[in-house]
């Protein structure tokens, strides 16, 4: 069973005061990036929706599909999950029942957004994937983004393993990534604070960041990446400050097995009463199949619930029971200083992801944010494993508090940084949270990666400070630490004796002499993408070991066997194998996973890969004392996913040289240098 779901996603409420478009002004730049002006903060977010629309509008319809259970319609088979999962985890009913949680402010921002997108969608009526999608409301857009955050949080992979009988531990830490990087101006040579903005993401589709600025009269101006639906930036910078996140994966989930009783189906053993499963039956519409297919939901007091071969599961987890993430995102755009961003913040309505912070007074920190449960510390439930559903001592009600959680202020050591691996591997050792100050049932990380070695290996040493050359050569470095880190041991491959393996002398060769960097020219590089592949997926969910020889001789083998058929040679560099495509175009692309400036993708025509996720939005800012923040940002193709466009791929040369472009959250510069400037609909 596939979920097709990405980040986040749309809305639109009972239509009060109506935006006039005349009201909102947006200037295009040289790159096609939308920068939108106008007095009030709901009509710059009914611009951004316009802009959005007129860039990419078949990624912002398919995040409100599920709202309206019209994913299936739209996508078939693939899609049909999405709407099963929004009706399973009960997204519609919890906006319902916390509604009224939500700020008046926020609600005016989301009616100017859904505004914008149904007036798009009326204005391009030949765009419209399915009829009956619009006009979509604002609890269709609230709803759905539930769903968005239950998906990242993991209920996906857990509905998944129920589904597929193979119910096991859901912690999955993937080749996918991203980096955020802080540095506090007494580590700078200019005295400027430094933010890396890093997110990993799908470089095509709903996941892909967009970029936009946002600015109005009432205090909103803002730069950065957001996913389709995002009615406020995800991750930038505003006047003053700026912010990104990281995918975390401490344990946010659980999923428990019920006792259920062999003489009614329907009931379930909790706390020695047998009590039964609430049940409704829902029909799933799919493109191509004429009649509605239906299905049974079941939910118990742990929550969602479904049966399989296996027994009865239930996944319990805290995104399906939050409405506010959306707000707190808004919030945090109009923060101008760390007290009002961390207020922000302890809303707690963002279930999940880290968050790097850096501003322009002398202020760093990061925090490992999750709606992260208070659970029963006896060692007679393993937390990270499948649960007992039959007693209230599984059953959690509470969160931690914000200060509850891993977090740090301006560390003595001058930097933070976090690339997916354990928030007690934040910065300089002396400096480090320890581990066993926090629960040992919330299940934080406690794991390097490559990225994290690799960053501290190229992090200048106490007393040492760091320019912005330096920086950017940082998060763009294409080179593996001295020592792997991968859950899985390849470090066999450089200790065989060619002289025993004369058959794969040119592989060997090109692996042992590897000096692992992931560059285009190199043919180590491309030697070793063929061995991560292989080995990353038969060794996944086993437990950590080096291969053995027989292991590694048979891994060669398949590789060479392999280059032979598709290439006539095994002497390739990484550029002839992985490509970074766009539309009818193809370049040689760099990068591998797991290095700061990663790439991972998939089979692609003629047994090259294809890269399809990495290195995408990077914004990298300094904080001068004075002044606005200084801005550059690069994205993998461009702001328009219409080919076509001229900012359909005009961002692809300087990407694969890992170069920048300048930004500004400057009004009259924008303006003076803008290629465009016009009002929605025009």
């Amino acid at each position: 069973m596939k979920i097709f779901f990405p980040f986040l996603l749309l809305l639109s409420i009972h239509a009060h005061a109506q935006i006039d478009p005349a009201s909102v002004t947006i200037a295009r730049d040289s790159f096609g990036v939308p920068h939108i002006f106008a007095k009030t903060d709901p009509q710059v977010s009914y611009g951004l929706a316009w802009a959005h629309a007129e860039d990419d509008f078949k990624s912002l319809q398919l995040v409100a599909l599920p709202s309206k259970g019209l994913m299936g319609k739209a996508l078939g088979k693939d899609g049909v999950a999405g709407d099963y999962a929004f009706a399973l985890f009960r997204c519609r009913e919890i906006t319902e029942e916390k509604w009224n949680t939500l700020s008046p402010a926020f609600l005016k921002l989301i009616e100017g957004y859904v505004q914008g997108i149904n007036d798009y969608a009326k204005a391009h009526p030949e765009e419209v994937l399915v009829k009956k999608l619009f006009p979509i409301s604002v609890k269709d857009y609230v709803a759905s983004s539930v769903l968005a955050l239950t998906v990242f949080n993991g209920g996906d992979r857990a509905l998944r393993a129920i589904f597929s009988n193979s119910v096991n531990p859901l912690i999955d830490y993937d080749k996918m990534g991203s980096n955020a990087i802080a540095i506090h101006p007494s580590k700078t040579t200019t005295g400027e604070a430094f933010l890396a903005i890093n997110a990993h993401q799908p470089n095509m589709g709903p996941e892909a960041f967009y970029e936009a600025h946002v600015n109005s009269e009432e205090g909103w101006n803002a730069l950065g990446g957001l996913l389709a639906g995002g009615p406020c930036i995800l991750h930038g910078v505003n006047e003053n400050l700026g912010w990104a996140h990281t995918v975390n994966f401490c344990d946010r989930v659980d999923i428990y097995q019920m006792q259920m009783n062999p003489n009614n189906a329907n009931q379930y053993m909790f706390d020695g009463v047998w009590t039964d499963l609430e049940k409704k039956k829902i029909k799933l519409h799919i493109k191509g199949v004429p009649v509605p297919v239906s299905r049974d939901l079941f939910w118990s007091k742990y929550g969602a619930t479904m049966k399989n071969e296996q027994g009865t599961f239930a996944i319990r987890l805290g995104a399906n029971m939050e409405i506010r993430a959306l707000e707190q995102w808004y919030y945090m755009n109009k923060a101008q200083n760390f007290t009002q961003f961390y207020k922000a913040i302890s809303m707690q309505g963002l279930s999940m992801f880290n968050i790097m912070y850096a501003d322009r007074n002398d202020t760093i920190f990061y925090i490992n944010n999750a709606l992260m449960p208070v659970r029963d510390p006896s060692p007679a439930f393993d937390w990270k494993k499948t649960l007992p559903g039959n007693t209230s001592k599984t059953l959690w009600t509470k969160f931690m508090g914000i200060h509850e959680l891993p977090q740090y202020l301006n560390p003595s050591s001058g930097f933070l940084f976090n690339s997916n691996h354990s928030s007690f591997y934040a910065t300089a050792p002396e400096n480090n949270l320890s581990a066993e100050a926090f629960p040992l049932a919330s299940g934080w990380e406690t794991n390097h990666n490559n990225r994290s070695k690799r960053f501290l290996e190229l992090m200048p040493t106490e007393g040492s400070k760091v320019d912005f050359e330096l920086f950017k050569r940082i998060k763009f470095d294409r080179q593996y630490p001295a020592v792997f880190e991968f859950p899985y041991g390849v470090d066999s491959l450089f200790t065989m004796k060619r002289a025993l393996y004369p058959q794969f002398d040119t592989l060997l060769r090109n692996l042992q002499e590897w000096d692992r960097r992931g560059v285009v020219e190199s043919k180590g590089a491309a030697a070793f993408l063929m061995v991560y592949e292989k080995v990353s997926r038969s060794m996944k969910g086993k437990d950590s070991r080096n291969l053995t020889m027989l292991e590694c001789e048979k891994l060669l083998q398949d590789i060479q066997v392999q280059m032979t058929k598709t290439y006539g040679t095994t002497d390739l560099a990484l550029g002839d194998i992985q490509k970074l495509v766009r539309g009818s175009k193809e370049f040689p692309g760099p990068g591998l996973p797991d290095l700061l400036a990663p790439e991972w993708g998939i089979p692609y025509n003629n047994g090259k890969r294809k890269i399809t996720g990495g290195d995408a939005y990077v914004a990298m800012v300094r904080f001068p004392t004075s002044g606005l923040p200084i801005i550059e940002t690069i994205n993998t193709y461009g702001a328009s996913a219409k080919e076509g466009s001229p900012h359909f791929d005009d961002q692809v040369p300087l990407f694969l040289q890992q170069k920048m472009k300048p930004m500004s959250l400057d009004k009259t510069k924008v303006l003076a240098a803008a290629k465009r400037i016009y009002h929605p609909g025009e």
